[in-house]
């Protein structure tokens, strides 16, 4: 019997815990159709692509404006385990925000392995200080920035999440996140460079420990949805059940969602109606 390496899975275990290509083998499709999508959406939405929000060459989002003046924002973090896609591939989620009078942004960042962890979560967070400071001069409201992740886009909503904004960036409030939601989403590292994917990402312990999102503080009490595929295995159901467990301890707004029937890849693909009721939910919860 081989040994366990995390909890009671051994290396091939946990290695297929989180390999969801293997677990999903037509997740080709996926990656397949969202860049189609996405490539008509810009071609009929227009926007504003490849806007600069920081120095390094992979720090651009895209901004698809609401008709309204004063729109509140969506800002979309797109997964890919911090080593694939782009935002590129998910210019599609515009289509469910901007038909209900919501700015979508689209961010892009590092991808590893030729940047760490520590410096991905910080272009996010230097991405968000950015929209705050400037998307009022796209028409939006900056006092209404919501953040949706998915996958590591999740993990990566958590880190912004636990980040204490006016230290990182002075003039910034404390809240500049109003709400998340998190779909598919991983909060600890430790499983993650523990296993297969480690080669791709190469974490150490102590990088994974302060950027996993179930140790951080979290000051100030954003409300967050966080939504789960029913089919995604134990390993993603447990992150989603125990990061949704420290937000009931700490009192904070949430809303857990298990989608029935959905895998890891199906459930980003509800953000592309207008109608859906991923979007309406979120729409619903920043109401509130």
């Amino acid at each position: 019997m081989s040994a366990a390496v995390y909890l009671d899975y051994d290396q091939g275990g946990l290695d297929a815990q989180y390999n969801n290509r293997e677990r999903f083998p037509f997740y080709i499709d996926y990656f397949n159709k969202w860049p189609e999508w996405s490539q008509r959406t810009r071609e009929r939405m227009g926007g504003h692509l490849n806007v600069v929000y920081g120095d390094d060459p992979a720090e651009t989002l895209d901004i698809f404006p609401a008709a309204e003046a004063g729109a509140p924002v969506h800002v979309f973090i797109h997964g890919g385990y911090w080593y694939a896609l782009h935002k590129d591939d998910f210019s599609f989620v515009a289509e469910g925000l901007v038909p209900n009078g919501v700015t979508s942004v689209i961010v892009n960042y590092g991808l590893a392995p030729t940047y760490r962890m520590d410096e991905i979560v910080r272009q996010n967070r230097a991405a968000i200080a950015w929209l705050w400071r400037h998307i009022a001069g796209f028409g939006a409201d900056p006092g209404r920035i919501y953040v949706c992740g998915q996958s590591a886009g999740g993990h990566l909503l958590g880190m912004l999440l636990a980040t204490d904004w006016p230290a990182y960036s002075e003039g910034l409030p404390r809240d500049p996140i109003k709400g998340g939601c998190s779909t598919s989403g991983l909060f600890d590292l430790q499983p993650i460079r523990l296993s297969y994917l480690n080669q791709h990402i190469h974490l150490d312990e102590a990088e994974a420990e302060r950027n996993t999102p179930l140790r951080a503080n979290f000051e100030v009490a954003t409300p967050l949805m966080i939504v789960v595929g029913e089919d995604e295995s134990a390993e993603f159901h447990r992150h989603n059940r125990e990061m949704a467990a420290r937000w009931r301890t700490l009192g904070y707004p949430l809303e857990f969602v298990e989608r029935k029937g959905e895998h890891h890849f199906a459930v980003c693909d509800a953000m592309m109606d207008p109608h859906s009721d991923l979007v309406q939910a979120q729409l619903d919860a920043w109401a509130r």
